[in-house]
């Protein structure tokens, strides 16, 4: 209905609910304890979290798109600096899932061409069989025998060596 309708013509029905009959002019406590948590504890912690929240919309970063700068190797972190190592752990963790991404992928790629040459994959799937075969043996010869605790410090020693048997068998 329109707001400036006129009252006379047509007045307001009875209600059919019968007024609160009050039994005490004391207020309730019941009533005063929610009020008072809503405006102690709700209210601001719900302003808080919403503040928060419109800074975060602003600067939203996506976890996928994250670069990271490269760090010196262990090899160039000076004895003692802690924080250089623990920088080149983690570039070193990160190395070895990306590494391991690599792997699954061209092995995905073999099966696909495996599943979609049939019979005759041997010679029509040859590149991404030797692809496949190149991926695992660098994988293998950096991150083979590392264990389950594998490290980059770990990692570091079995390059070194490697490379010390290389040069004795050189030699």
């Amino acid at each position: 209905m329109p707001t400036d309708f006129d009252k006379g013509a047509y007045p307001e029905p009875p209600r059919q609910t019968p007024a609160v009959d009050k039994q005490t002019a004391l207020p309730n406590p019941a009533l005063i304890l929610s009020k008072l948590f809503y405006y102690s504890v709700d209210l601001p912690v719900t302003t808080f979290r919403d503040v928060v929240d419109s800074i975060r919309a602003k600067n939203k970063s996506v976890y996928y798109h994250q670069k990271f700068r490269r760090v010196p190797d262990l090899t160039e972190c000076q004895q003692g600096d802690y924080l250089c190592y623990y920088e080149a752990e983690m570039q070193w963790r990160r190395d070895y899932k990306v590494d391991q991404e690599i792997v699954k992928v061209v092995q995905e790629r073999m099966r696909a061409c495996h599943q979609r040459e049939g019979a005759s994959y041997q010679q029509n799937c040859a590149k991404e069989i030797e692809q496949f075969n190149e991926a695992t043996k660098n994988f293998q010869s950096r991150y083979g025998d590392l264990g389950a605790y594998a490290s980059g410090r770990k990692c570091l020693m079995k390059q070194k060596e490697r490379m010390m048997a290389a040069q004795a068998s050189s030699a």
